[in-house]
């Protein structure tokens, strides 16, 4: 029987890298919910690594057997409206029930609450899992992790309260973006004002673009203060579906993800708990849960590269031409093999950034209960940059990366490619929505540059250039050197060039050329330390790394503020 998670041992190979150790160490806080008695806790490392894997290989069953098996049928039906209500496509139904039964929501939450207590990074595997069975099912599914802003921001009644509910198969939903407030969410303009009578919120107004926007439970983003107009003025709040006050107006019919019902909402006078503080909505809790969903956007976009692979590498086995297999002619083997090569290089760093995640979350966390060691706080501080300035490149090269591998499955089915009947066609249209929601790749650039200009990826790149590794990696390492180089002056010149426009202009290439890098150097440490899984894919990542950086640096350093008078929109 097929299992998504056994059948790729690539997966497996991050679950053993050395940095788990002290993750999971930070994160069962000394094995303390085992001392308390709760059965299912683990008592050591070893025994929390079977855990994890248990969990893997129960979510990689699903995802196989029935996700993967429902899919055409949930693409097919989609989701529709009745009475103001949205219903799932019945396989979705059939979807959620199997996942429940599996025991897998709650992923992330303490087990004092019910949850499983999983690390971000464990979290982030099953979530690839079941996106490579079924992208539009993953959002429904992944959107519990709203929880972890709940846990964080909101009060231990909150938690009491919701938690739980999540933790049983109940789902959620973050209301934030409105027909004239997209990426700008300064502009929400949804209405929260007390109820003084009730003593509760009431909201008022409209949300578009709300993935799963029926949901059970949501956070909402809405204008608190009255005269505001600006980020400054708006709060979080929980709604609650029991409660009644939200209409579903309309489901959106889109080119993909068609299981996840895309909704715009009506609120009228709709009751609501404020969640933490006033006027902090955007300012800190958006950020968090946009952070947290752009991670998942990132699992999400490896899962579909590697169904997109899959697909590919099938087809060309079998289909014959001209008296031999397509995967014999050099034009198809170069297409799959930089597919696998961006697939392994885009998983090992959305891996990497759930751990820096992971590690600093767990001592924001730890700090809840009492006071950090100063070394402690230095190592918070040191992941918590990290994790801020990989999440961009996480979340924007994957996506991209999901858009290409599904383009070139279809390329190599060729004509059946383009055929509905072949799942190519619905990997190609669900990928497109990726490099979109939660941030176009351009504003993860608007996000990572500063990162760039300021030096931090150049001195990750130099740390990680330093870092041992043995065999024909150390060939590989040599050649990324240069390019480093070549990236710094690159870097300089932009910077020395002291114009925003030009900055603004060139901050793509040099987004995609540090990523590039940083990708290079994982994909190299991944086949210094499993070259059976990973030689390849570096050999190909690497050539694939100076084809790119090279031409970009050459294009940005011979590029002036004179030549952006060429490319200014009329």
């Amino acid at each position: 029987m097929a299992n998504y998670y056994t059948d790729h041992p690539e997966i497996a190979f991050h679950l053993e890298h050395p940095q788990m150790k002290r993750l999971v160490e930070l994160r069962e806080k000394n094995y303390e919910d085992a001392q308390k008695g709760i059965d299912y806790a683990p008592v050591d490392f070893e025994d929390a690594m079977e855990n994890y894997k248990r969990v893997l290989e129960i979510t990689g069953d699903v995802a196989a057997n029935t996700l993967a098996v429902n899919s055409e049928s949930v693409d097919l039906e989609g989701p529709h409206l009745e009475n103001n209500r949205m219903i799932y496509a019945s396989k979705t139904f059939e979807n959620l029930e199997q996942t429940r039964k599996a025991g897998l929501y709650g992923v992330s939450m303490p087990r004092r609450y019910g949850g499983l207590n999983l690390p971000n990074v464990i979290f982030s595997m099953a979530s690839e899992l079941v996106a490579a069975a079924d992208a539009g099912f993953q959002n429904i599914w992944s959107l519990q992790s709203c929880i972890d802003t709940l846990y964080e921001f909101g009060s231990e009644e909150q938690r009491q309260k919701y938690i739980p509910r999540i933790c049983a198969g109940e789902t959620m939903s973050m209301d934030l973006t409105e027909p004239d407030a997209g990426s700008d969410l300064q502009r929400v303009m949804l209405k929260a004002t007390f109820d003084e009578k009730e003593n509760c919120w009431r909201l008022n107004g409209v949300k578009r673009f709300i993935t799963n926007g029926d949901s059970d439970i949501h956070l909402v983003l809405a204008r608190s203060e009255e005269g505001t107009k600006d980020g400054r003025g708006l709060s979080m709040f929980i709604y609650d579906k029991r409660n009644g006050g939200v209409d579903v107006r309309h489901i959106e019919h889109k080119l993909g993800i068609h299981g996840s019902p895309t909704c715009e909402l009506t609120y009228k006078n709709a009751k609501a708990e404020l969640c933490g503080d006033r006027k902090l909505g955007l300012i800190k809790y958006v950020m968090a849960l946009m952070n947290g969903a752009r991670l998942g956007i990132a699992a999400q976009s490896v899962g579909l590269s590697q169904e997109a692979y899959n697909e590919g590498l099938a087809y060309a086995r079998e289909r014959a031409q001209f008296g031999e297999k397509i995967i014999k002619f050099p034009a198809v083997y170069d297409m799959l093999s930089r597919m696998k090569a961006k697939l392994d290089a885009g998983r090992s760093l959305l891996y990497q950034t759930a751990r820096y995640v992971d590690l600093y979350k767990c001592l924001e966390d730890i700090q809840r209960d009492r006071k950090l060691t100063p070394e402690e706080r230095a190592e918070m501080k040191m992941y918590n940059r990290l994790a801020d300035a990989f999440t961009p490149i996480a979340k924007g090269m994957n996506s991209e990366y999901a858009n290409q591998n599904a383009y070139d499955a279809i390329s190599i089915h060729g004509g059946s490619g383009f055929i509905m009947e072949y799942k190519s066609q619905r990997l190609y249209r669900d990928a497109r929505i990726f490099s979109i929601y939660e941030g176009t790749t351009q504003l993860q650039v608007v996000a990572a540059v500063r990162y760039i200009t300021n030096g931090t990826y150049l001195q990750v790149m130099r740390d990680m250039l330093n870092s041992v590794c043995s065999g024909s990696a150390t060939a590989l390492k040599a050649r990324i050197e240069p390019l480093i180089n070549l990236y710094e002056q690159a870097v300089k010149y932009v910077n020395d060039a002291n114009s925003q426009e030009l900055h603004d202009f060139l901050a793509r290439r040099l987004y995609d050329m540090t990523c590039e890098i940083i990708m290079s150097l994982l994909i190299i440490d991944d086949a210094s330390r499993a070259p059976e899984l990973f030689e390849k894919s570096a050999n190909v990542y690497v050539r694939m790394t100076e084809e790119d950086v090279c031409a970009k640096a050459y294009y940005i350093m011979h590029f002036t503020e004179a030549d952006l008078a060429s490319f200014r929109a009329e």
